[in-house]
């Protein structure tokens, strides 16, 4: 069984030291009653329940997957899943960022951020069941009608009923435009909703007594493309608008998938059959709801990936720590023993520094990512919450990108420490390998959050949150030109962001100019920008780290992880910038 210990010591380095999260909750509107005495409980208790009711379950999950019945069209989860599940919700872990108004405890998405890091590294396919209640919940909150949000969201933050996502169809997956499902109108204001739709977490199981489907479909008199998409919800058992469940929905699971990964997580193909929906918001303005539960979903699962790799981190350092194989080429650092620790080897430890560089990192941009969500909702000034918001948007594809293809990266490297014995089930590397696969493809793959960055974010947004983001590097850097503790890492940020912003300049113009060299881009830009934003939390972090709560070892192990970033992992901006500019021309068309 692999090892969890979540890391507390980190996580709080993140919120409160880096970025001073309790200063900035408690001049948010009802932030007083978010003392650090509260978030830190809370923090504790979610370290308990992970540690103590999800890890175990991770390994066992994976290797029992979930049973389809086909004569009842039902899923049973593994063993202790449900049992988890029901301490989750009764310990009001559904609700903790969801509003008081609902039933939630309306605590900050930045804790909430924390605490699913938390969940997905100590078990990140039972993670995926409340995931997507969050989304639904998000959209029925901003695009429902009133007696909706009085009928599902309760229900959904307490945690009895669960949600889902009914997006993709066997001939339309990111290309929503060519979707089929229909909805057609009753009389009464329903709908009856008819299609397929694949790839459907959480579509099917026995956690709860209701499950929430939020569907994308055409109504009749929908244009052609993605302008026609309507979004509708769908109960797995019909719902009155008093809130009464009724007879089942003709929805049912038509089978589960065999998958890589993630083997504890009912993945569906879903069957409407003329089953009874209600339109969320205008007809034809899916999307708009669409987005909402995306965008939450999107930064969810890039923390899926720092999750992973945090856990495959701790595992892989563990092992070298404890494994003897040769001798440093310096000499014997064991004299006493057969052979030298693992670590002991320069490779080894570039395969660590590597890990802890994504994660350290990675957690500063997940926490600083969520707190302008809180902002955007909490600030009492209008340009402080659009702001945010523009921040926000901006570094959603950025987390949602580079930490999941991280991700790839850590848990190869945790293999290859592990050697042999990682390839073999026992030691539980390659679990972490076959799970981590899937999340650079829901969600939007990499191609996606790469195009929706430069297309939308850059292009039609003309770059609001990228100026924003480098206004507040420039300021760091300036500030900081002096400091003796940063110096080493303030000179080459402030040149990697003022090449991000020429190099933007001149990717516009040349898209502007033929559009195809926005494609040819666009993913070497993501991981350009991803760099960089790394770059500038890590040296954040070192800036942070000096008076902070850590011991001295740990500031000093702070200090050397920003130095092997900005050594080894930064430069690889070169490579990237390279590649775009050597433009469209370089991918001919294939024959």
């Amino acid at each position: 069984m692999t090892l969890y210990k979540a890391p507390l010591d980190d996580m709080r380095f993140a919120l409160y030291d880096v970025l001073g999260a309790e200063a900035v909750l408690g001049r948010l509107q009802g932030g007083e009653a978010h003392t650090r005495d509260l978030l830190d409980a809370v923090l504790d208790e979610a370290a308990r329940f992970n540690e103590q009711v999800l890890a175990p379950l991770n390994a066992s999950g994976d290797a029992e997957g979930c049973h389809y019945d086909k004569a009842t069209a039902t899923v049973a989860t593994p063993a202790g899943f449900k049992e988890a599940y029901r301490q989750y919700a009764e310990g009001g872990w559904a609700g903790l960022t969801a509003r008081e108004t609902f039933g939630g405890q309306g605590l900050p998405a930045v804790l909430g951020a924390l605490t699913k890091e938390m969940i997905d590294s100590a078990n990140l396919a039972w993670g995926i069941y409340p995931l997507l209640s969050h989304g639904a919940t998000d959209a029925l909150e901003h695009h429902g009608d009133d007696w909706q949000k009085d009928v599902f969201l309760r229900p959904l933050v307490e945690g009895r009923w669960t949600g889902t996502m009914c997006l993709t169809e066997p001939q339309a997956g990111s290309d929503l435009g060519l979707l089929k499902t229909r909805a057609e109108p009753n009389p009464d204001g329903s709908y009856r909703v008819t299609g397929t739709k694949i790839f459907i977490s959480a579509g099917e199981h026995d956690f709860a007594e209701n499950i929430v489907h939020l569907v994308l479909a055409r109504l009749p008199d929908a244009p052609a493309g993605s302008r026609g998409i309507s979004m509708l919800v769908v109960p797995k058992f019909r719902v009155g608008k008093d809130g009464t469940m009724g007879e089942r929905n003709h929805v049912a699971a038509g089978a589960i998938e065999h998958k890589m990964g993630i083997k504890g997580s009912a993945t569906c193909v879903m069957n409407f059959d003329e089953a009874e929906g209600w339109l969320i918001g205008p007809p034809h303005k899916g999307l708009m709801a669409m987005f909402t539960m995306m965008n939450a979903a999107r930064l969810a699962v890039g923390i899926q990936g720092l999750a992973v790799s945090e856990r495959a981190l701790q595992n892989s350092l563990n092992y070298a720590r404890e494994r003897l194989q040769m001798r440093a080429l310096s000499g014997p650092r064991l004299p006493d023993k057969p052979a030298d620790p693992l670590t002991a080897h320069p490779d080894v430890r570039r395969m660590l520094l590597t890990q802890r560089a994504f994660v350290e990192g990675g957690r500063v941009l997940a926490a600083y990512a969520a707190l302008q969500a809180d902002i955007e909702a909490r600030a009492g000034d209008a340009q402080e919450r659009k702001t945010a918001g523009e921040l926000l948007s901006f570094l959603i594809p950025i987390a949602k990108g580079l930490l999941t293809e991280a991700a790839q990266e850590c848990t190869k490297e945790a293999l290859q420490i592990f050697g042999g014995h990682g390839y073999i089930a026992e030691h539980g590397m390659e679990q972490f390998v076959r799970d981590a696969r899937i999340i650079t493809l829901y969600e939007g793959t990499t191609q996606i959050q790469a195009l929706d960055l430069l297309g939308r974010k850059i292009m039609q947004l003309q770059g609001a949150g990228l100026k924003h983001f480098l206004g507040e590097i420039s300021a760091f850097c300036q500030a900081n030109q002096g400091n003796d503790a940063v110096k080493a890492f303030v000179g080459p940020l402030a040149v990697a962001a003022k090449t991000w912003g020429d190099l933007t300049q001149a990717v516009a113009q040349s898209a502007q100019a033929n559009p195809e060299e926005l494609g040819a881009a666009a993913v070497d830009y993501l991981y350009f920008s991803g760099y960089v934003t790394l770059a500038y939390f890590w040296a954040r972090s070192v800036l942070a780290a000096e008076g902070s709560h850590l011991s001295t070892e740990r500031r000093q192990a702070k200090r050397d992880t920003a130095g092997f970033y900005f050594a080894r992992i930064l430069p690889r901006i070169h490579v990237h910038k390279a590649a775009i500019e050597a433009g469209v021309a370089t991918l001919p068309e294939l024959l």
